[in-house]
Order: structure tokens, then C-alpha cells, then sequence
């Protein structure tokens, strides 16, 4: 890869349970970016609330946000690639992230309610239940045509989304679907 192309940075985004971390550990392998898991940015707070089947608020969500923001912001003052996992459900959310980076691109994991469901019914362990599915679709803003970024089937393998999300490497501005 060519140092343009391992300097990109990435958000992972969509609703809990369509692959989000599986999507985005591969993609940062493929580049040899580091790999940030965003809800590992989650408060102890916010993870007890969503762990209850109660779904966050903006207002939750704030120092969250600010926290990957900062993150996002250090890779690209360091020049360094990064792949990061983040719902980023509102298009407000997501033109915080790209404060920190404007040439931050998105691969919008999208796919069947059906799917995302039984995926997340499958977890074992995982704090957020299947019933905030309903409230993140909701919620979910997909991306915007004058948005960095791509938006993929899930009904794909894993490995096949990488693929495709490196195949928009070289388009900064420019959505895409696959």
C-alpha cells in the first residue's frame, strides 16, 4: 500500500450488530492502521444505561464523542492511519468526527433489520440488548451524498466488505454503494 493509502482514516459506523469491530479490525490489518474499538470509549454510565435497554441520548453521547473526536485528532496530527468503530448514527455525530480530520471517511455497514437481529440476539456477553435495535434504527441518519464514504451490504462476508471499502481508497469525496 502506498503511504496515502495507510494514512487514511477510517469510521466503521452503523447500528449495534452489523459488524462493525469484525469489519473494522480487518480493514485496519489490511492498512496497518491501528484498530480503536469506540465503545470502548463508552462510559461506565452509558454502558449500564444501554445494558438496561435504555438508549442514550445526545446529551450522553457528548463526552463520547469528544473523546473519540480527540482520538481522531491525534492520528491526524501524527499523520498516522487509524480505523475506528463508532455508530455514528446522526449526521451530526459524524461532522463532529470529521472535525477532527475533513478528509475522515465512512463505511456505513447497512443491511436487513432481520439480519442485524439475529446477529445481536447471537452475542453472548454484550451489553447491548436486541431490544435498542428498534431506537438506533431510528436514530440511524444515513450518509449523505456530500459525505467521505461508502455504504455496504452486510449480507457480504466480512472479508469481501474490506475489500470493497480498500477499492475507495483513492476517492476522498465521493459516496459509493455496494
Amino acid at each position: 500500500m502506498s503511504n496515502q493509502t495507510t494514512q487514511v482514516r477510517w469510521v466503521v459506523m452503523g447500528v449495534s450488530g452489523c459488524g462493525k469491530s469484525s469489519v473494522g479490525l480487518q480493514l485496519a490489518t489490511a492498512l496497518g492502521a491501528p484498530f480503536l474499538e469506540g465503545d470502548s470509549y463508552h462510559s461506565y454510565a452509558n454502558v449500564a444505561k444501554m445494558s438496561a435497554g435504555m438508549a442514550l441520548t445526545d446529551g450522553d453521547r457528548a463526552d463520547w464523542l469528544q473523546a473519540l473526536h480527540a482520538e481522531i485528532d491525534h492520528a491526524r496530527e501524527r499523520g498516522s492511519g487509524l480505523v475506528l468503530s463508532c455508530s455514528a448514527l446522526k449526521r451530526r455525530y459524524r461532522d463532529q468526527l470529521r472535525g477532527a480530520d475533513p478528509l475522515l471517511r465512512f463505511a456505513h455497514l447497512d443491511g436487513p433489520r432481520e439480519l442485524i437481529a439475529s446477529r445481536m440476539a447471537a452475542r453472548a456477553g454484550h451489553y447491548m440488548p436486541p431490544s435498542l435495535l428498534a431506537s438506533q434504527l431510528a436514530s440511524l441518519e444515513p450518509l449523505q451524498a456530500d459525505e467521505a464514504g461508502i455504504v455496504l451490504d452486510i449480507v457480504k462476508d466480512p472479508t469481501e466488505l474490506v475489500r470493497d471499502i480498500l477499492r475507495t481508497a483513492g476517492h476522498h469525496h465521493k459516496q459509493e454503494t455496494t
